[in-house]
């Protein structure tokens, strides 16, 4: 990796959350010295949550929704979770985030941001409610001049993945032109029944737990696969991907005159264009590692390299590997000046020799003569909640780019928000 360029800054954040226990009054203890004793925690609104009257969004709401999340999250074993949040006002904001997403094209273009507008770019976030909660305070809500990003990964090896997305989904149905959700690998039938996420909606909602999680699934399948900001920064999960074009199946004549689809040649991989991956097929589940719609896969799953050229990601079995020459010849070929993808957190990047670690939440890896490819990791200390007492004690971090340019990023680093919840009031099924 090339060392940072001087048109970066990086500042760094400090965040602790004192345990939220109001109510405390002061007893003797047998011993004669005052002990203190705490009354339970009242939840910050009246529960369980309502939707609003005429289905109607308001910041009010939305920012209501977050401090109960934030204090079931301590307060609420999973399984009563219904009592905070009804499958009736969960139906309701889910149905609606959905329909505005399946509006929104493959590719959605940020642009008209006027002078004191700004862009905030987040990566991966895997169900860390209280770290989510702590950027959007930190690098301000959107608004009408504060434009957000988010790069997939919002569920999975956390303890709060379901109430991760149902924040960012509010905040989408709000402000649906300044908040937007692109799709992560993580947003799919495969993951969140391998890393934990559909254990914990069948967790927190029982006998209705199927239903919830289809409802999901079928939310992700909506959610666009990147992102173009300003005409000049292209955000997207994983990252580059092929040409369908360039690479088509080849046809052979098969018994009895049946057409048989072979496998094209690795070796006629060429880049993709943007208004390739504006025709591509996003409304699939798990998005195939072979066939004729190939481009969801390598959006979500592909990592850069060191080494020069197009190859598949063999490690992954699905996507691609791609380096430096071809992150310069899709910038120029675009005119664009950053990449910025995520989909890499600290234990992807230590079992990549001759890449950088993602300790500080960013990594800049490639350096061209067009711009930079910037990977971004926005989950602090992660995994937050897994079968393993190993920790990375990584920063979390995310990017702000400002005008008039945008193409300038400013790094904001930021450690776990503590203390972190007990692990008897997460839920059980990742610890």
């Amino acid at each position: 990796m090339s060392s940072q360029s001087e048109s970066t800054t990086t500042t760094t954040t400090t965040n602790s959350s004192p345990n939220l226990k109001p109510g405390s009054d002061e007893n003797s203890s047998s011993n004669g010295i005052a002990t203190l004793v705490e009354d339970p925690p009242r939840p910050p609104s009246e529960i369980p949550l309502s939707w609003p009257t005429e289905g109607k969004l308001t910041i009010d709401w939305v920012q209501n929704l977050s401090s109960t999340f934030e204090w079931s999250s301590k307060n609420v074993a999973p399984s009563d979770f219904p009592s905070v949040l009804p499958v009736s006002v969960f139906d309701s904001l889910i149905l609606l985030a959905s329909k505005i997403l399946q509006k929104e094209p493959n590719c959605v273009k940020i642009d008209g941001c006027a002078e004191d507008s700004s862009v905030v770019v987040v990566g991966d976030l895997h169900g860390q409610l209280h770290d989510v909660i702590f950027l959007l305070r930190d690098a301000g809500f959107p608004s009408d001049n504060r434009f957000f990003v988010f790069n997939g990964d919002y569920v999975d090896r956390g303890a709060w993945g379901l109430e991760t997305f149902l924040l960012l989904l509010a905040w989408k149905v709000l402000l649906p032109d300044r908040a937007f959700l692109l799709r992560g690998n993580h947003e799919s039938k495969y993951c969140t029944s391998v890393y934990g996420f559909e254990q914990e909606v069948m967790k927190k909602y029982g006998d209705q737990g199927k239903h919830v999680y289809r409802r999901c699934l079928g939310c992700f399948k909506g959610l666009p696969l990147a992102s173009l900001i300003a005409g000049r920064i292209f955000t997207s999960h994983g990252g580059l991907f092929r040409s369908m074009a360039a690479t088509p199946s080849k046809r052979t004549r098969g018994k009895k005159g049946r057409g048989v689809v072979l496998k094209p040649d690795a070796n006629s991989l060429t880049l993709g264009s943007l208004k390739e991956l504006s025709t591509a097929k996003r409304s699939v589940l798990d998005p195939p590692w072979e066939g004729l719609n190939l481009i969801p896969g390598d959006v979500l799953w592909s990592d850069p390299s060191m080494s020069p050229g197009l190859s598949p990601n063999k490690e992954r079995g699905i996507g691609l590997l791609w380096g430096p020459d071809c992150t310069e010849e899709f910038l120029k070929k675009h005119h664009l000046k950053l990449i910025i993808r995520s989909h890499e957190g600290p234990d992807a990047r230590e079992k990549r020799p001759g890449i950088s670690g993602m300790q500080e939440g960013y990594t800049i890896d490639h350096v061209v003569e067009s711009g930079m490819l910037i990977t971004l990791f926005s989950a602090p200390d992660y995994p937050q909640f897994q079968a393993t007492e190993e920790r990375y004690n990584n920063k979390g971090a995310y990017i702000v780019l400002e005008p008039p340019e945008f193409d300038k990023p400013v790094f904001r680093t930021f450690v776990a928000t503590m203390p972190r919840p007990k692990k008897e009031i997460s839920c059980p099924c990742l610890l």
